[in-house]
């Protein structure tokens, strides 16, 4: 009972001081670790606008940015930037509020019913990110009587969301349909089977095989989720993402993605399908009920952005042909590029601190890429992930080339 009473007591200060140490050491020997791997990633400073020229803190000429997501060059587009700012005239800076309790403007629901429209689907809920949309859409829609499949490659936010709810998890093989199929028929004794899948995997540039995916889901009374943020904006006819491209738009139940890719490049994530569920997340997602509002700017800038894409598909088309043009020269050099036919490049180069050491070579060349190592990406995976946008010229394309061929060479990587 002493010991009880003395443990309630608060620490006094040399007590608080020595516990304040104790954790400073262990974070500090979990750094040098992090260090001594070569897998420390460091932050650079942009000192301008994102785009495929920028400056960066440091270095005195301007630098070819390779490694942002600004796919369709949208970050700084002149109509998107002018949205954003008459957005922020009209209604404010911010809501100081969630959705339900003051925080919902016209605009928000302008922009829901333009993403429902522009994925051809019912209705759609804005979060903050789509990190959130993943974070909330499993817990709200699924129970133990349900089963959630998922690829072992997924994003992390969806593998975070997926653990968040009650429902029995399975984990297939990364784009393995035997695995699958065998995972499914597993499944059966469940209410529901939820198939989860990214569209497109970002730190591969892969696609996934959704035509099948489908099969699948028909021949075994599933339901089809895709992540679509490496997608949206740029992949199939019309940008509408990897169901559009794969002729599958009205097999895919459920479609997450991000307005801070391809969509003007800000903040932000949805969720559009079915309109019970929907109305059901509006109701029970703890991210959507527990964070404020995305902002006016945010919703401005993203509402143009899908205008853009919807009134011509001319930005979306123009991607083929650059990405053909980097992949094609890149693989003559001599280099291994994974990933199929997408503006997500990676230079596959197995070692996490030549990643680093290149990446760093690279911008002392005027090329602004950065190293993915572990735990981004498994161990022994380390690459340069190369990232082409609808903004960058044939010429910043082939000087980015070029770079990597001087580098390569140097650390022995290509002949």
């Amino acid at each position: 009972m002493w010991s009880t009473w003395l443990s309630k007591l608060p620490l006094r200060p040399g007590r608080a001081q020595s516990t304040v140490a104790h954790l400073r050491g262990i974070l500090k020997k979990e750094i040098e670790t992090i260090k001594e791997a070569g897998t420390w990633k460091s932050e650079r400073i942009i000192t301008s606008k994102q785009g495929p020229h920028i400056t960066v803190d440091g270095k005195n000429t301007g630098i070819l940015n390779f490694c942002a997501n600004n796919y369709l060059g949208l970050s700084s587009h002149p109509e998107v930037i002018r949205a954003a700012r008459e957005a922020l005239e009209e209604y404010g800076a911010g809501l100081s509020s969630v959705r339900f309790i003051c925080g919902t403007q016209s605009i928000h629901k302008n922009l829901e019913e333009k993403i429902a429209r522009f994925h051809q689907r019912e209705d759609a809920i804005l979060y903050i990110s789509c990190f959130d949309a993943n974070a909330g859409l499993f817990e709200a829609m699924l129970t133990p009587e349900d089963a959630v499949l998922s690829d072992e490659l997924n994003h992390a936010s969806i593998i975070d969301g997926i653990r968040l709810c009650k429902a029995n998890k399975y984990r297939y093989k990364h784009m393995d349909l035997e695995d699958l199929e065998t995972k499914l028929k597993e499944a059966q004794k469940h209410r529901l089977r939820l198939i989860v899948t990214d569209g497109v995997f970002s730190m591969d540039g892969d696609i996934a095989p959704l035509r099948e995916i489908c099969d699948l889901a028909k021949r075994y009374n599933s339901l089809v989720f895709i992540d679509e943020c490496h997608a949206t904006g740029f992949m199939g006819p019309n940008g509408r993402g990897t169901d559009e491209l794969l002729g599958v738009m009205d097999q895919v139940t459920i479609v997450n993605s991000t307005l801070g890719k391809a969509l003007g490049g800000a903040a932000g994530g949805y969720t559009t399908g079915p309109k019970p569920l929907i109305d059901l997340l509006r109701q029970r997602s703890r991210p959507y009920l527990f964070s404020n509002t995305l902002p006016p700017a945010v919703v401005g800038s993203a509402s143009k952005a899908l205008d853009l894409l919807m009134e011509s598909n001319e930005i979306a088309q123009s991607m083929s042909a650059k990405t053909a043009r980097f992949r094609n020269k890149m693989t003559a050099a001599g280099f291994t590029i994974g990933g199929m036919n997408h503006p997500i490049c990676p230079v596959m180069l197995g070692d996490a601190r030549l990643a680093s050491t290149m990446a760093d070579d690279m911008l002392e060349r005027g090329i602004y890429v950065i190293g993915f190592s572990f735990p981004v990406v498994p161990k022994g995976k380390a690459r340069i992930r190369v990232q082409i946008s609808a903004a960058h010229s044939d010429e910043d394309i082939d000087n980015c080339v070029r770079a990597f061929t001087e580098v390569g060479r140097k650390h022995g990587v290509v002949p």
